[in-house]
Order: C-alpha cells, then structure tokens, then sequence
C-alpha cells in the first residue's frame, strides 16, 4: 500500500486516518493494542505522528487488512518476524514498478493505435 503524506516530522491522526482509508478510531485503538505506536501528544491529548510511527503502522495495516492476519497473530508476527519491515519495504517497491509498467504498456498501447 502506498501511502500519500508529505515529507514532515509529525501528522495529525486525521492525515494518518486519509492516508491509510480508515477511521482515526482504528488508528487509536491499533496504538492500543501494538507497543510500537506511540505518538506524542500535547498538552490537549492531540496525537502526532513520527515517519516512524507511519512506517509501523504500515506493516501494521499490511498484515491485518492485506494479509488478513488477526491483532493477536499480527502482535506475534511483529515480535518473531525481524525482516516484516523490509518485507512491506520491498513490496511498496514492487507496487510501484508494476504502476509504472503498466503506464508505459498504456502509452504504448496508444502510441500503436495511432
């Protein structure tokens, strides 16, 4: 899954919520229930988000929504698993070279229609 956020230090929960197509209910309750996440927050309780929490909640997301694993099987798949991150990392990549293939094989199509 590629995510859309700009280069920044922090993001609020609504950017991580858009980013990721869920609610900022689930990105709370997945602090809750993975260690790894941990925001800061000010003095009103607003959560913000480090590129570092992204990256979690990325391998976070690939394993529940992608792979259909349970918070529980995710939970251990995240404590056994040292190479999930590179993992995500490489398929992130392969996601992008196939979008990118498959508009150079559109322009060629066109290009041949012509």
């Amino acid at each position: 899954m590629k995510i859309n956020l700009p280069d920044k230090l922090y993001y609020s929960i609504g950017e991580v919520a858009r980013a990721f197509d869920v609610n900022t209910s689930l990105i709370r309750y997945w602090e809750q229930e993975f260690p790894i996440i941990k925001p800061k927050k000010n003095k009103k309780g607003n959560r913000y988000f480090t590129p570092e929490d992204i990256k979690n909640l990325q391998i976070i997301y690939h394993l529940v929504k992608e792979k259909g694993y349970t918070l529980d099987g995710a939970r251990i798949a995240l404590t056994t698993n040292n190479k999930i991150s590179e993992t995500v990392t490489l398929i992130d990549r392969l996601e992008f070279i196939k979008a990118e293939l498959l508009k150079l094989k559109e322009s060629l199509v066109e290009k041949d229609s012509e």
